[in-house]
């Protein structure tokens, strides 16, 4: 677990196993040598040199055994590797409280990004096209004066969030839902099963034990999806070829895209992603996704 002080920003992971091979190859803040290290304490060092004018700190304490005291002092909450269970819980404490909340993980090929930033307003710049005076002809040049004379202004917007709770249990049964889900990546569904194998094995799909896990995962699917309602059909058998370790270019994407997110939020600038962002790096595209409440 890490801390940044200025602006009050807290990156948490939660209490996976030490450092492994894995990581090392997932991302390069991790030094070689480090194996079996708490990982944020790994990490302290290159965080550091990256952010020389902010205080990082490491905390190797378990982020499930903190009170709901030291998440208030933090503007900003951003978890990782955390269970289901977890990050409801203190989503639900940030979201009581007005910290901005944020959790993103990498599984193989995809990854995703949620965001609950509870009442949020900010502000958005727009352009602003010069009245033309009444009697002057509408020709070519009185539309490149329209386009030269522009403005710009600061337009003042709210949006509000659900919370991750909310997020991850839709109701698929009713007739708009069903519409919505032709519409609704799949990459929804590959996290509601990638987070209940998390929450009944302690840890992620792991390349070690592929054959055994990939079982698990089919199993895993149908239960999750039938209890959702949309049949275990939706999500093809081929999906467990793709879900397993961190892929390095999809951890910079979907950590790109969080971090840009953080920014937004606490600078109050520009329109944030309410609420999901999923990244598929077999197609190598990003989708953002509003689900929640009808």
């Amino acid at each position: 677990m890490m801390s940044f002080p200025v602006a009050r920003m807290a990156p948490l992971s939660c209490s996976l196993p030490g450092v492994s091979q894995e990581d090392t190859r997932a991302q390069f803040l991790i030094p070689v040598g480090s194996l079996g290290r708490n990982r944020a304490e790994a990490s302290l060092e290159r965080a550091q040199n990256l952010n020389p004018m902010v205080d990082v700190k490491a905390d190797p304490e378990s982020v499930e055994s903190k009170p709901e005291e030291f998440f208030t002092q933090f503007d900003a909450v951003c978890l990782t590797c955390c269970s289901r269970d977890v990050m409801v819980k203190i989503d639900q404490i940030c979201h009581k409280n007005s910290v901005k909340f944020f959790t993103g993980d990498v599984f193989g090929y995809h990854g995703y990004m949620f965001a609950d930033l509870g009442e949020h307003e900010f502000v958005e710049e727009k352009t602003k096209v010069a009245k033309v005076s009444p009697g002057v002809e509408d020709g070519l040049d009185t539309k490149k004066a329209k386009l030269d004379s522009s403005e710009t202004t600061m337009v003042k917007k709210r949006m509000v969030f659900c919370q991750l709770k909310e997020a991850l249990a839709v109701n698929w049964s009713g007739e708009k839902a069903k519409a919505a889900l032709k519409r609704t990546t799949l990459d929804y569904f590959l996290l509601q099963v990638l987070l209940k194998f998390r929450t009944d094995n302690g840890r992620d799909p792991s390349p070690q034990n592929y054959a055994e896990d990939s079982k698990l995962l089919l199993q895993i699917r149908h239960d999750v999806l039938e209890s959702l309602g949309v049949g275990a059909d939706l999500l093809p058998d081929e999906f467990i070829s793709y879900c397993f370790s961190e892929m390095a270019p999809v951890c910079a994407v979907v950590g790109g895209v969080l971090g840009q997110e953080v920014v937004k939020a606490l600078s109050q600038r520009d329109p944030p992603h309410n609420n999901f962002f999923f990244f598929n790096g077999i197609k190598g595209n990003g989708i953002v996704e509003c689900l929640g409440p009808s």
